[in-house]
């Protein structure tokens, strides 16, 4: 049981670091586990005089430590397990110390540490004070130049910057010196070592630079790594056509990496990537990674100045890097793959990820006011909730606005470290408006709740609107003030004919009424349009208006989200006992016609018959069962398929591609409905549609369709599950990254007896718990993705979670705590299983020699 309570940061707590450090000299002396590593930090007192030097450290064994080269003595400085603290400093001086620290054995991945072979670094948020003694926050940016040290057996010796020298030492051994001309914050150090293999080519800037670009992968890899490369070159075109941003170095790098806790870190000119989110290529890897990679690949190429030219003050601040950052990729993927497609996905990853957390006990602002650990603040609300509000920006403002503000803002802070408030103010003073109440959206959390009720008056022709906002209680925050919520409006008859082009109405006010004149017959409300703000909307409308949205709107969010608020309907009709057997014939139909629409894009098509998930069925039923939803989500799947069969059939048929392989989206999108096509059909398993299952399978040509064919037939399970899986393992158990789909499959496999089989998986031989991406693809897949199997009413699914929480802290504390929101949504369940998930939350809760990151998301679940 732990004995000691952690302190919380708070924002209102903030002070200026008393010192700037100027320059940064490392020297690395690389070796697995006992790595030496000498600073040289020029230093100057900014700061009141008399306050000591505090500097973070962790995990570091101090080998020496001078000031302008005398040694200090015993007296002069105290040293704990977290900081090294220097009592007395001249104004200006020269810190050197040098540390000894252990690689080999690092398995927090946080830090320096080892990952098949090669030394690598992950200092965001704050893992640089694992390598030595530095005031590891966002706000003290330095100049750093980097000599490494290593055996010739790791020939690439990289750093951030520009390479300014490189040769040979004494013993076989050999040097690289880095230099990175722009000041940053800790955080963006990096390093990598190692043998590797490269890809290169370059990019010419607006300005006319030539820009070497180079990708490192594993021997071998290179070829995996052009689609990256590709998609490097179209987002440093884009940043500059979309934004005028230029690339600053001569260099820009990029290192694939397969032990990492994130996805990919925007290190200045050395951005490291998880490699399952750099390498693809047809044979491993499908669409939808093909998809990530592109947008990945530009989010880390555009925190070059939305977080690394201009980064955060404090971590309090970590959306004004993040948020910006994706709403600029989610703007790249959309001008690449589709606005309206894209959008969809985003929203739909918003609802699943970010509507869930606000709905429970780990909702917290956009900008958080407190926190344990940092790590646990990279969540789906500073990420994609943020990037709704910078959305919701160029909404009220205009695009011309917006695009002022972004200007006025990247040349004021240019170099600096600063704050939500400057962002705003930088669009305030561009288009002239009063944006101080926006900044509620950075300070409150929560969903909000809109209603719009509507009366048409046949004899004045005018239509009123009735239009209200509320968000309920979160923690720390009972009470909730009105937020400006742009609602974009259009109006289209009983025919389908458009009556009122889109207008954006900004509610914000609890309550407001608006009266449209000249509306010549009684309209079908569209409402929140493209959808322009991150709410939960609610309308009088009736089930023949959604029909008429579904097959007519303009406006192709709105035409998918009737389908799925039909479809949603259904289901909780259905899992509450009340059926409508005639509505599910009636939305079958209608989706039968929108299939067979000739203007709509395969890709859309296949959104269209992708069906509300069950997580996010869970949400809109208090309290909720998730095998009945699972239940009477199947039954309205086999509705589908009986009444659409010979369709399926068809455009199963249709969509089969026998050229060669493109990643294009148009390419991508017939796949998609392809393998939407074959995933329906599964849900009537006769003998024909088996057949063509096992056909698509046993005929795909690419990992997309091998995958899109191999799922289908996991779901139905017996004989031909267990071939097919046996026979994918056979074909890439030497692929890791494809392994990690064959786990993922199973995972999610929905037959009673998976809980049984996922924890056999936990002891194959191919099962790696200190790798991130394979854990994730197990563990967390079955926890989040397979709500029916996972809330068993025995709890297993819940004590096997809980396990794996406290056996995965023991090595690394921030992929455990990403594990444990599934168990904090207990509340939302039926109270048989939310017991016992507050058990197993109980049960880690006291577990003791808790890390800090487990203990903070463990303690507010059960608060």
């Amino acid at each position: 049981m732990r004995t000691d309570t952690p302190q919380p940061i708070r924002l209102t707590d903030y002070r200026p670091f008393p010192f700037s450090i100027e320059t940064t000299r490392l020297v690395f002396d690389l070796n697995p586990s006992a790595t030496r590593v000498r600073a040289e930090l020029v230093v100057r007192r900014t700061g009141d005089a008399g306050e000591p030097l505090v500097l973070n450290g962790e995990r570091l064994k101090l080998l020496s430590a001078a000031i302008d080269g005398q040694a200090l003595g015993a007296n002069q400085y105290a040293l704990d397990a977290e900081y090294l603290t220097i009592h007395e400093t001249p104004d200006q001086f020269v810190l050197t110390t040098e540390v000894e620290i252990d690689p080999l054995a690092n398995k927090a991945l946080t830090g320096l540490y080892m990952s098949g072979g090669r030394f690598c670094t992950q200092c965001e948020a704050e893992g640089f004070r694992t390598i030595t003694f530095f005031p590891d926050r966002p706000d003290v940016l330095s100049r750093y130049s980097v000599r490494i040290e290593a055996d010739g057996g790791l020939p690439h010796l990289l750093s951030n910057g520009n390479l300014v020298d490189q040769g040979a030492l004494d013993g076989a051994r050999h040097f690289a010196e880095w230099i990175d001309p722009f000041p940053k914050p800790a955080y963006l150090f990096a390093l990598v070592a190692g043998d590797l293999d490269v890809l290169t080519d370059s990019f010419v800037t607006m300005s006319g630079r030539e820009v070497a670009l180079k990708i490192f992968v594993d021997p071998g890899q290179a070829s995996r790594a052009t689609y990256a490369l590709d998609s490097l070159k179209r987002a440093m075109k884009w940043d500059e056509e979309a934004f005028g941003r230029e690339y600053d170095l001569d260099l820009f790098m990029i290192v694939a990496v397969r032990d990492f806790n994130f996805g990919a870190m925007e290190n200045k000119g050395l951005n490291i990537f998880n490699s399952s989110l750099l390498l693809a290529d047809p044979e491993t890897a499908t669409d939808a990674d093909f998809e990530r990679i592109e947008a990945v690949v530009a989010h880390e190429y555009f925190h070059n100045w939305t977080g690394n030219r201009i980064t955060c003050r404090d971590w309090f601040q970590l959306c004004l890097k993040e948020g910006f950052t994706v709403f600029r990729d989610q703007s790249f993927s959309a001008d690449m793959r589709g606005a309206a497609v894209q959008r969809i996905k985003d929203v739909r990853a918003l609802r699943a990820r970010q509507f869930a957390e606000d709905a429970g006990p780990l909702a917290h602002p956009v900008r958080p006011s407190s926190y344990l650990k940092i790590d646990n603040f990279y969540t789906a609300t500073i990420y994609e909730k943020g990037s709704e509000i910078i959305r919701m920006l160029k909404t009220i403002l205009g695009a011309e606005a917006f695009r002022k503000g972004c200007d006025l803002y990247f040349d004021r802070h240019d170099g600096e470290a600063t704050t939500v408030e400057a962002f705003i103010a930088c669009f305030a003073e561009a288009s002239g408006q009063d944006l101080s109440n926006f900044f509620a959206w950075y300070e409150q959390a929560g969903t909000p709740s809109v209603t719009i009720t509507s009366d048409y008056d046949a004899d004045t022709q005018a239509l009123t609107l009735n239009l209200r906002q509320s968000t309920a209680p979160t923690p720390g925050q009972p009470t909730k003030k009105a937020l400006p919520i742009p609602v974009a409006i259009g109006l289209l008859s009983h025919d389908g004919e458009s009556l009122r082009d889109t207008e954006v109405v900004l509610l914000d006010e609890d309550a407001m009424t608006l009266r449209w004149e000249g509306v010549a017959q009684p309209p079908v409300l569209s409402a929140l349009r493209g959808f322009s703000a991150p709410v939960n909307l609610t309308t009088d409308a009736r089930p023949a208006d959604r029909y008429v949205l579904f097959g007519a709107d303009p406006d192709l969010f709105n035409r998918w989200e009737a389908g799925q608020t039909l479809a949603r309907d259904l289901v909780l009709l259905r899992a509450s006992g009340s059926p409508d057997e005639v509505g599910e014939e009636r939305y079958a139909d209608a989706l039968g016609q929108a299939l067979v629409d000739a203007s709509s894009e395969p890709a859309f098509k296949a959104l269209l018959l992708s069906l509300p998930s069950e997580p996010d069925l869970a949400l809109m039923s208090e309290p909720a069962d998730p095998t009945a939803l699972h239940e009477a989500r199947d039954a309205l799947r086999v509705r589908i398929a009986v009444h659409l069969g010979d369709l399926l059939r068809r455009l199963h048929g249709e969509m089969q591609d026998a050229g060669e392989f493109s990643a294009s989206a148009e390419a991508a999108g017939r796949r998609a409905l392809r393998n939407a096509c074959a995933d329906m059909l599964s849900a009537d398993p006769h003998e024909d549609n088996l057949a063509r299952l096992l056909g698509h399978y046993e005929a795909a040509r690419n990992m997309t369709d091998m995958i899109g064919g191999l799922y289908p037939l996991v779901s139905i399970g017996g004989a031909a599950r267990d071939k097919a899986l046996s026979r994918f393992h056979e074909t890439w158990a030497a692929e890791p990254q494809v392994l990690d789909k064959w786990f993922a499959i199973q995972a999610r496999d929905p037959n009673p007896d998976v809980l049984e089989r996922v924890i056999a998986l936990t002891r194959h031989p191919a099962f790696e718990p200190t790798n991130p991406n394979r854990l994730r693809a197990l563990v967390s897949t079955f926890a989040n993705f397979n709500p029916a199997r996972f809330h068993d009413p025995s709890g297993g699914g819940y004590r096997f979670l809980a396990d794996q929480i406290l056996a995965v802290d023991k090595f690394n504390p921030m992929t455990a705590a990403r594990l444990v929101e599934p168990l904090g949504a207990w509340r939302r369940y039926r109270s048989d299983l939310g017991a016992l998930m507050r058990q197993e939350l109980e049960r880690i809760a006291a577990h003791p020699d808790l890390s800090k990151n487990v203990l903070e998301l463990t303690t507010k679940s059960l608060s």
